[in-house]
């Protein structure tokens, strides 16, 4: 059963409750009416198999409420249920006693947070899941901002390796072509010739010096966090 609490916007969050007291959804519904500028719908279901589906079957669910006591198991199977359909949906576990077991339990299964049913005031639900929901972009941002920098890293160490590898298939033939030329000034030449091979001393020396320059880049200053 859908209950609107109100109209779809770009700002609505949809929302999730699994409970079988409907007094309760009502109150659920209540407290989500718009609060600071927020807007938010209200899916209600009463059993955990037709709130699976809702799960499985609605990709705009931004946050599930669920009950610990329900007819036909419990909040605490339903989350375990929920982890295994690899759903990334943030849960908020709502009971109505002071057990700090199963708020342990239920944190163990993924669940984002924990709230009494008697503590539940007009703008605390409402206020906590959007904080919540904050909180999570903001975690989900750094997650994101942390695997470009391990990219960055990854595609620096592989260019580092890459110099290091083509500044040493350089240096052997560099090697034998200045013993070759050290060996070819030592006989006598024409002047012709020995223009060419001044030039081509001087040619050699810039080559060797790109060849240091490259090797000598500073890759710690180079910015590889390329945006795709």
């Amino acid at each position: 059963m859908t209950m609107p609490v109100a109209a779809h916007t770009p700002k609505t969050i949809t929302v999730l409750l699994l409970d079988d007291d409907i007094t309760f959804a009502k109150v659920v519904q209540h407290h989500l009416q718009k609060f600071q500028n927020r807007e938010f719908k209200l899916i209600w279901k009463e059993t955990v198999e037709t709130a699976l589906q809702e799960v499985q079957q609605n990709p705009l669910l931004d946050l599930i409420l669920t009950d610990y006591m329900l007819q036909d198991s419990n909040g605490l199977e339903f989350c375990l249920q929920v982890s295994q359909i690899n759903s990334d949906i943030p849960i908020i576990f709502i009971t109505g006693t002071r057990d700090f077991k199963l708020a342990i339990d239920a944190m163990k299964l993924g669940v984002e947070d924990f709230l009494l049913k008697e503590d539940l005031t007009e703008s605390l639900l409402p206020r906590t899941i959007i904080n919540l929901l904050d909180r999570i972009r903001m975690r989900k941002q750094i997650t994101a901002v942390e695997k470009r920098m391990l990219i960055a890293e990854k595609r620096a160490e592989a260019i580092r390796e890459l110099v290091v590898t083509v500044c040493h298939e350089f240096n052997n033939p560099l090697a034998a072509i200045k013993i070759s030329a050290d060996l070819i000034k030592r006989h006598y030449l024409p002047e012709d010739d020995k223009t060419a091979l001044k030039l081509f001393e001087e040619n050699f020396l810039k080559i060797e010096s790109e060849i240091k320059r490259l090797r000598d880049i500073n890759f710690e200053k180079i910015d590889f966090h390329f945006t795709s």
